[in-house]
């Protein structure tokens, strides 16, 4: 049997790749506005000291009235993630109402971590490790799913340095992502083109590597991360299907 301190690395592990999975934006001829819904499904795997796999899926679906409800949910047989954001779409930016996250797994506690975003009062209120908190807004401030959101819309347009200050726990991070080369990959039974982009980080050997596909909606179809160990997780694209 695993160890609980392995079991306990691996989840860990398994939750750096997934926490950074992205939906896709549309491509073809449509205001900088819209979203079209979608559903992508991706499998997760550890190499180095563990085999692990998972599943993830990730949904966008329209609520009428510029409100959105994206989701994902993860399954492995060591954590199970419920993870979820209502937001206003407006202006071509992701504006944050309402964010819920669970997990639970296999000797692990559970988890639980909620924001509301009342931006009339400018304040955020929630619950993190069983302990609430207020937190005033910052115009631009997103969420942990709404900034992966912005982050393919400005791909999408054109940018290719990109900063977000996210509200993630109890705190506000200020996280960095650049658009490093293009870079043809296998996708199916072909060669695709891609781009590649990274998480910039400082003082840090971990990598984190992530390809889009331009001729599938900039959807995510590879993340690649490399911890200071060399232990290494990878994510890729099933299945996804798009809303017309």
């Amino acid at each position: 049997m695993l160890s609980r301190r392995l079991i306990r690395f691996g989840c860990a592990a398994l939750l750096a790749c997934l926490g950074i999975l992205a939906g896709p934006v549309t491509l073809h001829a449509e205001t900088e506005a819209d979203l079209t819904p979608f559903e992508a499904s991706y499998t997760a795997a550890m190499e180095k000291g563990l085999s692990l796999n998972g599943t993830a899926k990730r949904r966008l679906s329209s609520q009428g009235n510029d409100v959105w409800l994206y989701r994902t949910d993860v399954d492995s047989f060591i954590v199970s993630i419920d993870e979820s954001l209502v937001f206003r779409w407006e202006d071509g930016q992701v504006i944050p109402m309402r964010y819920r996250y669970r997990l639970s797994g296999f000797l692990i506690s559970d988890r639980k971590n909620s924001i509301d975003f009342d931006w009339s009062a400018g304040v955020a209120t929630g619950e993190y490790k069983g302990k609430p908190f207020e937190l005033a807004l910052e115009e631009g401030l997103l969420d942990p799913l709404g900034y992966q959101l912005q982050l393919h819309q400005d791909i999408k347009n054109g940018k290719r340095e990109m900063t977000y200050r996210v509200l993630d726990g109890n705190s506000i991070d200020t996280d960095r992502f650049a658009v490093i080369n293009g870079e043809n990959m296998s996708t199916g039974n072909k060669q695709s083109a891609t781009l590649k982009a990274e998480k910039v980080r400082e003082d840090s050997k971990r990598q984190t590597l992530m390809w889009f596909s331009p001729e599938q909606n900039f959807l995510l179809v590879r993340l690649r991360q490399v911890e200071p160990d060399g232990s290494t997780y990878e994510l890729k694209l099933k299945e996804a299907e798009f809303e017309r």
